[in-house]
């Protein structure tokens, strides 16, 4: 709050006692608050009374009751308070008090600098930590909303995964998965490029198919998809081997509807000899999504266990 608003109790008082210092006479207080723009209604009964007897009224009495009338009018009379806060400090001139007041005078008007300097001080502290706090504040609310807009986005994924599940097509569901997944790596920032043909340069038209790729902590992954209604066998599993062995430093995902038949399994936990291999199904990705958990940490662990234990196809829980 400005400390104009209201003249707390150690301004006002210092006030009261500079005000009547600073002017010689008892008109003299009254012409103070009129040149400060103080309506004449706020002290028209003291002008009277100075009028019929000056001796009434004293100099200390009329500023004290001036300036608790400007105090209680709140904030239709800041402008006024604001203008006699301003007269004061910016007062020089102290010839024109009575000589035993001028010293005085002087050391009022310099504590009453002090007590605005101090007051400003912790209106600046306050207002800067409220711009702080609301800038947090905000900064939480925005992170809120960008969650929010994920979770619906992640929601939207979601169903279109069960929406696949009643898709008659064979073919066209496996080119669904293949967009579907894309679209949910590239929502956490692991997506490289989706689906992609090689071509030979000699006319053979496409000789190698791959799904998407990954970049996980800096490591390159080829992905296959495969909705089948029987179990990935090695033969499925040994087409993508093939593909990440011809790479240099390249990892492998497989992501299989169905389950993997023991010997797949067995397969590709022995080619992680050369390259690190991961075997997930489609239910780990669904059950992801239906408990809101992080693909990022869930492929990482995968690829700990794989690394770590030789357990291609192992169970996470992130």
């Amino acid at each position: 709050m400005d400390i104009t608003y209201h003249y707390p109790p150690e301004l006002f008082q210092l006030l009261v006692d500079a005000i009547p210092r600073l002017c010689r006479a008892k008109k003299d207080v009254l012409l103070f608050f009129r040149g400060a723009g103080v309506e004449t209604r706020i002290y028209s009964d003291l002008e009277r009374k100075l009028a019929v007897d000056p001796n009434e009224v004293n100099k200390f009495g009329m500023t004290r009751a001036v300036l608790s009338r400007l105090n209680e009018a709140g904030e239709a009379t800041l402008r006024e308070r604001r203008e006699v806060l301003k007269r004061v400090v910016e007062f020089e001139d102290f010839s024109t008090c009575w000589p035993d007041d001028q010293l005085e005078a002087k050391g009022l008007v310099a504590q009453i600098h002090k007590v605005i300097n101090v007051k400003d001080s912790f209106t600046r502290m306050r207002q800067e930590r409220e711009a702080e706090l609301a800038k947090h504040r905000k900064a939480r609310e925005e992170e809120a909303r960008v969650k929010e807009k994920r979770r619906d986005r992640l929601r939207g994924i979601r169903q279109e995964f069960f929406r696949l599940f009643g898709h008659d097509d064979a073919q066209e569901r496996g080119k669904l998965l293949e967009v579907v997944l894309n679209r949910l790596f590239k929502e956490y920032g692991i997506s490289v490029r989706e689906a992609f043909s090689r071509v030979a340069n000699l006319g053979e038209g496409i000789v190698e198919q791959i799904d998407g790729v990954i970049e996980l902590d800096g490591e390159i992954y080829l992905v296959e998809m495969k909705w089948l209604k029987v179990k990935s066998d090695v033969n499925d599993v040994s087409r993508h081997l093939v593909r990440v062995f011809t790479r240099d430093a390249t990892r492998g995902i497989f992501i299989s509807y169905s389950d993997y038949t023991p010997a797949a399994i067995q397969t590709c936990r022995e080619a992680l000899a050369k390259a690190v291999i991961v075997l997930c199904k489609l239910d780990e990705i669904v059950a992801l999504l239906n408990e809101e958990r992080d693909l990022r940490e869930f492929l990482k662990a995968k690829v700990r266990r794989a690394v770590l234990d030789k357990e291609p196809m192992a169970n996470i829980e992130v």
